[in-house]
């Protein structure tokens, strides 16, 4: 009877051990984030500013983490392609997606079923933003323009053959037709298929004048043969403080800018996007990250998640509107 009796003890105490087990394994699975290689999508070919931002960030994050950290490269239909791959990923925090402001307005700029669908204002759980790039106004020194009130005076006068853009539909090109519209002038995009070719007609003299991040175009401002004469910011940049806004030499209300930011799938729990937003703030704070993003020519952010939520939907907004009003569209 005694052996019975210790018997039925025992057995409802390896009962009670796995009905523990089977309660607790979620909160502590959950609460173990991360537990396996984590995928960082970037959207564009390797090379660019994102995918160099997003290896080092992903280096930084493996090492806190001691978890892999890998970036996935997934180009095509104007980022649409890895975008629409991490909105229907499983939102546990293994997949997620480093991107540019491109995100805002790619599936605006497309022709009508021409890319992956998605709801950008719905479909993602914003992390972090990373940093912020400023665009400049950059003209061949051979024009010899050196301010906008002269860049402005010889476009009406028919002087300039066009403004490079890194692509239709790009950040750049809207603030191309934005300034247009402001400075009362007509001049027409050129566009190119990155920042790389757009440069080299630039500097060549095939092209008067740039819409463009610093970086691919700094070398050449330091050896004289470009001149940087505006930046499309409310503010001066502090990584070029002698170059005036476009306020400041006249043309008022255009402010377009760029941006570098960490998201993830619909849905994904408080607890795994603060683990993420806490351990990218303080990446953002290391000397050597701030080192290598001023290299790209790209200032530091960071904040709480909903700061990049509103700044998606705010360019989505008025973006959107500046693309329909032109006509806007991808190449």
């Amino acid at each position: 009877m005694q052996n019975t009796r210790r018997r039925v003890i025992a057995l409802m105490g390896v009962m009670a051990a796995l009905t523990a087990s089977f309660v607790s394994g979620p909160a502590m699975a959950q609460g173990a984030y991360p537990s396996k290689p984590i995928t960082i999508i970037v959207s564009f070919p390797p090379g660019g500013d994102t995918d160099a931002l997003a290896r080092l960030y992903a280096e930084k994050l493996s090492t806190r983490f001691g978890q892999p950290v890998l970036v996935d490269n997934k180009p095509g239909a104007s980022g649409t392609i890895g975008n629409a791959y991490v909105a229907k990923a499983p939102a546990d925090g293994y997949t997620l997606l480093f991107t540019p402001n491109t995100i805002s307005t790619a599936t605006l700029v497309l022709k009508s079923n021409s890319g992956p669908a998605y709801d950008v204002l719905n479909d993602f759980t914003p992390i972090i933003q990373a940093g912020s790039q400023s665009l400049f106004l950059v003209v061949n020194t051979a024009t010899g323009i050196t301010n906008v009130k002269q860049l402005v005076e010889e476009a009406k006068a028919g002087k300039l053959k066009g403004y490079a853009s890194p692509g239709s539909g790009s950040p750049m090109h809207i603030l191309g037709e934005t300034f247009n519209k402001a400075a009362h002038v007509k001049i027409a995009q050129v566009p190119y298929r990155g920042s790389g070719p757009a440069v080299v007609d630039l500097v060549g003299g095939h092209v008067p004048m740039f819409w463009t991040t610093l970086g691919p175009v700094l070398p050449h401002i330091t050896s004289g043969k470009l001149l940087n004469i505006a930046v499309a910011d409310p503010k001066r940049s502090p990584l070029q403080p002698n170059v005036p806004t476009l306020a400041e030499a006249g043309i008022a209300d255009v402010n377009v800018g760029a941006w570098q930011g960490l998201m993830g799938p619909k849905g994904m729990h408080a607890d795994v996007v603060k683990t993420l937003n806490t351990a990218m703030n303080d990446i953002l704070k290391m000397p050597d990250v701030q080192s290598k993003m001023n290299i790209l020519a790209l200032v530091p952010v960071g904040g709480e998640p909903a700061t990049l939520g509103k700044l998606t939907a705010s360019d989505y907004t008025r973006y959107a509107k500046v693309i329909k009003e032109f006509g806007i569209q991808a190449d």
